[in-house]
């Protein structure tokens, strides 16, 4: 078999347009590459030059009043992982900016594709749009007539009455277009790695490879099916325009129609709708500027209680403090109700649609792109999480202090000192654990496993079948 892959790859080397054709699209996935890696480079300057200046702003309080200090709030930015420079993912439309502030969980902000209007329509050419859409059509058009042409020359049965096995003869070819993606694949990776070989972490080189395995399967399923049909068919343009349509069907129309039968089946709120029910919750509860409130007069009745006085102007705090936290803690258990629907409906919409990649392994391949990449819904719920913890964090020390700092009730005018706001740590994230990450997208590699399964169980019972001229 390995003589006849060999046989295949010098007739492939000999042909001019094949060189050509195969020099050109290496070198426009090694530019991919590089501007993949120079953005990556200025992302992560201006990320940390943003995030030392707002620190240096907040350490620079030299005294205020911690409540307007909450309203004052300050921004935390998405970190960029080394891997999403070869996947984008969904990062260019989700945005890397969060304001956090009392009273409010904001939404994510400035995406490139709301500020770049070639982005929003193209997206950005990243290794990922060359490997997912344009190689597996090389493959294509390397393969389609690879066994059809033999048989309308000749050439296969005669091979067959010198001795050589059909199925090692159609294995061989289809080993041989596969070996050609891998080949492409790995210069990819290999210029990814000397581009940043600094940085490369222990993390980065797992996530690497699971995205080379799991573009390996894609381009094997890719090459195994279109030496099938290239097999079956008696004529190289019915194999080819047979692959073409698989291939636009894969690539353009199912996801689309996967996507929305998954979003109709497991609707989200529109955006009106999701605030002013949020907005309605959240009225129901304490209120931090209305002392008339009910839960306010009940918890008032209960802190007096607690200190044994009256009034509360005979309380050694500051009331407003306390309320104002107990407004926040009203206010989380709302968010944490509508953001938690949330998140769950997005859950099942990105599991159903994983499920898809059963009859779509392109759905798979993109689903366990972008998660090994760290530019997917997961890293970006998850930076959404941390962001909010640290907000009631945040905000909790400026409510606590504002309470039990020094002031009495009603004395907006305090204000804490600049060594109170320089003790509050700054917002650190954490990264997603890779165990984490893999459980999410294993169904994905099982689908595109069941895949090759499937596709080298074709070839094998179909080649059985070929009927040779």
């Amino acid at each position: 078999m390995w003589q006849i892959i060999k046989n295949e790859w010098h007739f492939l080397i000999r042909t001019s347009a094949f060189l050509r054709i195969s020099i050109g699209f290496l070198l426009t996935l090694l530019l991919a590459v590089y501007l993949g890696n120079l953005q990556f480079d200025q992302q992560e300057i201006h990320y940390q030059i943003a995030k030392d200046h707002l620190r240096a702003q907040w350490e620079d309080i030299d005294e205020m009043n911690p409540h307007s200090a909450a309203h004052y709030g300050t921004y935390v930015f998405k970190p960029v992982n080394l891997s999403s420079s070869l996947d984008e993912g969904i990062y260019c439309v989700t945005g890397n900016v969060l304001r956090v502030e009392g009273h409010v969980q904001n939404e994510v902000v400035h995406s490139e594709a709301s500020q770049m209007q070639a982005v929003s329509r193209f997206g950005k050419l990243k290794s990922a749009l060359l490997l997912q859409y344009i190689l597996p059509l090389l493959l294509v058009f390397l393969a389609f007539h690879s066994v059809s042409s033999e048989k309308q020359s000749g050439r296969l049965k005669l091979l067959i009455l010198q001795g050589a096995k059909l199925s090692s003869l159609v294995w061989a070819k289809a080993l041989s277009v596969w070996l050609y993606g891998i080949g492409l694949l790995t210069l990819t990776v290999w210029a990814y790695a000397f581009v940043n070989l600094t940085e490369i972490s222990t993390e980065v080189m797992v996530r690497t490879l699971f995205f080379y395995l799991s573009y390996g399967m894609y381009y094997f399923i890719v090459s195994t099916l279109t030496i099938y049909l290239s097999a079956r068919w008696q004529n190289a343009t019915v194999a080819l325009t047979s692959m073409l349509g698989i291939w636009i069907l894969w690539t353009v129309f199912l996801p689309n129609i996967l996507m929305s039968a998954v979003e109709s089946w497991y609707e989200l709120p529109s955006r009106n709708v999701f605030q002013a029910a949020m907005k309605e919750d959240r009225s129901k509860g304490l209120d931090g500027h209305n002392p008339a409130d009910d839960r306010t007069a009940a918890l008032e009745e209960k802190v007096l209680k607690q200190y044994g006085v009256d009034t509360i102007a005979q309380l050694p705090i500051n009331f407003d403090g306390i309320l104002m936290q107990a407004d926040e803690e009203y206010g989380n258990q709302v968010w944490d109700k509508h953001f938690g629907n949330l998140r769950t409906t997005l859950r099942l919409q990105k599991q159903r649609y994983q499920l898809a990649g059963i009859i779509n392994p392109f759905i798979s391949l993109q689903n366990a792109s972008m998660g090994f990449a760290a530019s997917d819904n997961l890293h970006h719920h998850e930076f959404l999480v941390q962001a909010e913890n640290y907000r009631r964090d945040l905000i909790k020390a400026l409510n606590n202090e504002h309470a039990y700092g020094g002031s009495r009730t009603g004395d907006w005018s305090w204000k804490a000192n600049n060594d109170f706001f320089r003790s509050i740590p700054d917002f650190e994230y954490k990264p997603v654990a890779l165990v984490s990450v893999y459980s999410h997208y294993a169904m994905d590699m099982a689908m595109m496993v069941v895949w090759v399964l499937f596709v080298s169980g074709l070839l094998f019972v179909g080649t059985q079948k070929i009927q040779i001229l």
